[in-house]
């Protein structure tokens, strides 16, 4: 007797990424505040997509468990290291973090590119879209990097379109890996890899 099918934790984990990544750049474009940003961070960006991670574990799938573990604890310590600002900002005694949100932060992105920068190579043997989503992800990192550590803040408006692009990239492969079950076909292409296996 076969064994049943499981579902692709894939969807879970890019729609995760997607909209968090969406929300914080229209945040960062000055079209909503951050509440919206910090709520959406620890609960999808966040917990769902770490769950979807943890699942990857099962398939098998290395590149899906570290990238959705990764970025899921990526948008629960940024609620965290915005929450102990805030607090801070606000003067709460038993804080005590002395947290320089331009430069903490800064460095804190800095280890998220190299990480970012370590599964963009890995995506040249997955596919085209998957290429293109950690390229504009990377760059994304990049550009935050700038703005934060070298206070190059006219970098931020281009930046966060470059992760709006991003953010829609990961909506596409959410649709493309549910459309290809629902409809039996490959509805949303995403072309092969740049770079063919040994």
């Amino acid at each position: 007797m076969a064994g049943q099918a499981t579902g692709n934790p894939a969807v879970v984990g890019l729609a995760g990424f997607g909209m968090t990544t969406l929300l914080l750049q229209f945040h960062n474009l000055g079209w909503c505040g951050s509440g919206i940003v910090f709520c959406t961070a620890l609960a999808f960006g966040g917990g769902a997509q770490l769950i979807a991670g943890f699942q990857e574990f099962k398939t098998g799938n290395n590149f899906g468990l570290c990238a959705f573990t990764g970025y899921g604890a990526f948008w629960i310590a940024l609620a965290f290291i915005l929450l102990l600002a805030d607090l801070e900002h606000a003067q709460v005694g038993w804080v005590g973090t002395h947290l320089k949100i331009g430069k903490d932060l800064g460095f804190f992105l800095v280890g998220f590119t190299i990480f970012t920068g370590i599964l963009w190579i890995g995506s040249f043997a997955i596919h085209t879209i998957m290429f293109f989503l950690f390229l504009t992800l990377f760059l994304g990192f990049i550009g935050l990097d700038l703005v934060h550590l070298a206070d190059m803040k006219n970098l931020l408006t281009i930046t966060a379109i470059d992760l709006v692009i991003c953010a829609l990239l990961a909506f596409y492969l959410m649709a493309h890996t549910i459309y290809l079950q629902v409809f039996g076909r490959n509805v949303l292409p995403v072309g092969g890899p740049l770079v063919k296996k040994a």
